[in-house]
């Protein structure tokens, strides 16, 4: 009896390590970036170019007032800093992705411009998860 509890705690254990490391949803089918204020979805569009959309606690869009983005592409023929601009109620990249996936990208995020930035990095692939069938940059399904 006390070797079953024992497996059965081992595995919630397991269990609750794998759920802390899935990456949360975001409302568009982006990536959303932990611990902003406001939160930010890192959202990759079909012309390449990035959206970053703003929500509140309720994960219901916000208007973009002091934030900014700046998004560093680590590439194979080099860095390149990609720079936004407010469009509506979003910041879009004024420079599409490169061609391709497999690459690494630094999110920067200031909630305003004296603020210290907050720095977001992992592999830019667009191609759908089987899983989850969200494009590998945002999957959720933890693979």
């Amino acid at each position: 009896m006390n070797l079953f509890a024992i497996v059965v705690a081992l595995c919630a254990g397991l269990f609750t390590v794998n759920a802390a490391e899935k990456i949360a949803d975001g409302p568009k089918g982006g990536r959303l970036l932990e611990k902003t204020e406001p939160r930010a979805e890192f959202f990759g569009e079909k012309d390449r170019t990035v959206t970053i959309t703003f929500y509140d606690a309720a994960l219901k869009p916000g208007a973009v007032t002091a934030q900014t983005v700046t998004v560093i592409v680590e590439a194979k023929g080099g860095q390149e800093k990609m720079e936004f601009e407010k469009k509506g109620d979003v910041l879009v990249s004024k420079t599409k992705l490169p061609a391709g996936d497999g690459y690494n990208l630094i999110v920067q995020v200031k909630s305003a411009p004296d603020a210290r930035p907050q720095n977001f990095r992992f592999r830019y692939d667009a191609h759908t998860c089987g899983g989850c069938q969200r494009a590998e940059y945002a999957c959720t399904c933890g693979h």
